[in-house]
């Protein structure tokens, strides 16, 4: 990696969250609540636009965002952000959107960091670099494995706030798990990687910004994403970038590899989808 030492990006990366943190915080206690419709808030545009100076200016490399243009060269390194992931949530003044900056290294996620800023539990940030000894939570170690975590009484799969509307099917279908419905794949899949589940489901289409820096954090503690076709989720191509997932699993392997042999169509076809 011709010297660079991923650990040590970690805190300036985790700094650059936090000042894009407050912009959300503002737009959540401005008066009126925070501006946009439908999927796209103002603020989306302005934390990415502040995402893309700050970050390139630790590491000038490729950049992928949801709302600004993709800067693609075939750089080893590329950065993967998604500047509000569950704007619609959070337009509905639902807490829990998060602040996902990811970073690739020849299509490997070897650093994340999801923050959610405002959250019923508080600001949660969750964070982990390769050459970082364990996963970071609010800068203190988790230590968490996923690999040989089952769907278990106790246990929890957290699914999208939408599930709500279909609550005795999602419990059936996560069985014996619990079910927590909540805003935010990106801090779903974080959340398990810190060890308060053992796997996050969306059924909404979701893309590569939605999902590298979590990816980074499952890593860490030995888990993975998949797609509905039950394939795990990489990022070989730039083609990838823009290629959507149907559905997604991510977290322990055997409670993936279990909920993906379930009939989650049942709920896409109902039109209420975790």
């Amino acid at each position: 990696m011709t010297g660079l030492r991923l650990n040590e990006l970690l805190d300036p990366v985790m700094q650059i969250a936090y000042e894009a943190g407050r912009l959300i915080e503002s737009e959540v206690n401005r008066p009126g609540g925070p501006r946009g419709s439908g999927f796209k808030a103002d603020v989306d545009i302005e934390i990415e636009v502040l995402l893309r100076q700050r970050l390139k200016h630790i590491l000038n490399c490729d950049f992928v965002g949801e709302e600004t243009v993709n800067e693609l060269s075939g750089h080893p390194f590329s950065w993967v952000v998604d500047p509000n992931d569950g704007t619609a949530d959070f337009l509905n003044r639902r807490r829990g959107s998060a602040i996902s900056i990811g970073l690739l290294h020849n299509a490997t996620p070897v650093l994340g960091v999801v923050y959610a800023p405002v959250t019923p539990r508080g600001p949660d940030c969750i964070a982990w670099a390769e050459g970082v000894t364990a996963l970071l939570r609010n800068s203190r170690p988790v230590e968490n494995d996923l690999q040989s975590a089952i769907l278990a009484p106790g246990t929890v799969v957290m699914v999208s706030y939408g599930a709500t509307q279909k609550a005795k099917q999602n419990a059936l279908l996560c069985d014996p798990a619990s079910v927590l419905p909540m805003t935010s794949i990106a801090y779903r899949l974080a959340r398990v990687a810190a060890g308060d589940g053992v796997a996050a489901v969306s059924l909404y289409s979701v893309s590569p910004h939605d999902l590298v820096a979590s990816h980074a954090l499952l890593r860490a503690v030995n888990g993975d994403i998949w797609n509905e076709k039950g394939e795990p989720v990489r990022y070989a191509t730039p083609q990838a970038f823009t290629r959507n997932l149907t559905f997604c699993f991510g977290g322990a392997p055997a409670a993936c590899s279990e909920l993906l042999g379930r009939p989650w169509h049942c709920l896409k076809d109902s039109g209420h989808v975790p």
